[in-house]
């Protein structure tokens, strides 16, 4: 009973983390965005420095009507939400936010996180394929390319850190880390996030979506609650992928004074605080410069770390 209830704990831990973590994020990023770029809408919502903008989007989503496409590969159609959100959902299992605070302690944790966030992007190239939509379909063979180009340096990137812990286990890999890490680990930590925006297809990594010249990419003709749902998986990726960063290259629960868990939760909206002020302050990449950036940039400095850090490891034993 005591095993069950355990992990009863721990799934309604995880899944609050799920739901409400998100909407902080899309409340900070409205309120962020707002005093860097003097927008005035998302100050008003409420009264008082527009505390209900998020519940109106909430209520906007809600009353839209559901449309499908006459079109539409209608199953593909509906399904593509849930595998853009779920994958996020399931890897939020293996992060550990403090010592024995985790949902699931994999000896392969790091595999499986990099697996389950393949199977999300293929959310968006669903949406594309299926929506009947030249525009969509367009968004969607974008998204497609992205995946292949940035793929590869995220993984020469978390196989580093792997190498320096001599671990798979999410937990073993911050128990391994020190604070010298730091500068050993940082090319390595910078190719990380930078692949982890264009995997979530943030600005300035957002050609699949580009409004000005396909609407909304593979999201064009999705409305209501549907739509909403890809909006929160795009906010719970900032969530997992700013967690993956903290605990991979800054330490994770590590950190003088203050509990590990707050370290933890520091850390990563830290990180959700840079993902945003690159929002507003970076243009989008054009194609071109996109799969540059992956092949002719980040690929070689992904391999540089991982040579390194194998030298450091053969020299300290």
């Amino acid at each position: 009973m005591a095993e069950v209830l355990d992990v009863a704990v721990r799934l309604v831990v995880i899944v609050v983390a799920f739901l409400v973590l998100p909407l902080v994020a899309g409340q900070a990023e409205h309120k962020i965005m707002a005093h860097m770029q003097a927008r005035l809408g998302p100050m008003y919502a409420g009264g008082f420095h527009g505390w209900a903008q998020l519940i109106a989007d909430g209520v906007k989503f809600v009353q839209k009507e559901h449309v499908v496409p006459a079109a539409a590969d209608r199953r593909v159609f509906t399904v593509a939400p849930a595998v853009a959100l779920i994958p996020y959902l399931v890897v939020m299992v293996v992060i550990p936010v403090g010592p024995g605070l985790v949902g699931v302690d994999l000896d392969v944790g790091l595999f499986f996180v990099l697996a389950v966030l393949g199977v999300g992007v293929l959310g968006s190239i669903m949406a594309g394929w299926s929506s009947g939509n030249k525009y969509s379909l367009l968004g969607g063979m974008r998204s497609a390319a992205q995946l292949m180009a940035y793929e590869l340096p995220l993984v020469l990137a978390a196989s580093s850190v792997a190498m320096a812990a001599g671990t798979l286990s999410l937990p073993g890999i911050v128990s391994a880390w020190q604070w010298w890490w730091l500068p050993w680990q940082a090319i390595g930590g910078v190719v990380f996030f930078v692949a982890g925006l264009a995997e979530l297809r943030r600005p300035p990594f957002d050609m699949p979506i580009a409004d000005s010249e396909i609407i909304m990419g593979p999201m064009t003709e999705y409305t209501g609650i549907r739509f909403a749902l890809f909006m929160l998986a795009e906010y719970v990726g900032i969530i997992v992928f700013s967690a993956l960063t903290a605990v991979l290259f800054l330490g994770g629960w590590h950190g003088p004074v203050l509990p590990g868990p707050v370290w933890t939760l520091l850390k990563v909206a830290a990180l959700v605080f840079v993902v945003i002020w690159v929002r507003v302050s970076f243009p989008r990449l054009r194609e071109d410069q996109l799969q540059k950036l992956a092949w002719v940039g980040l690929v070689p400095l992904a391999l540089v770390q991982l040579a390194l850090t194998g030298v450091v490891r053969v020299l300290t034993g």
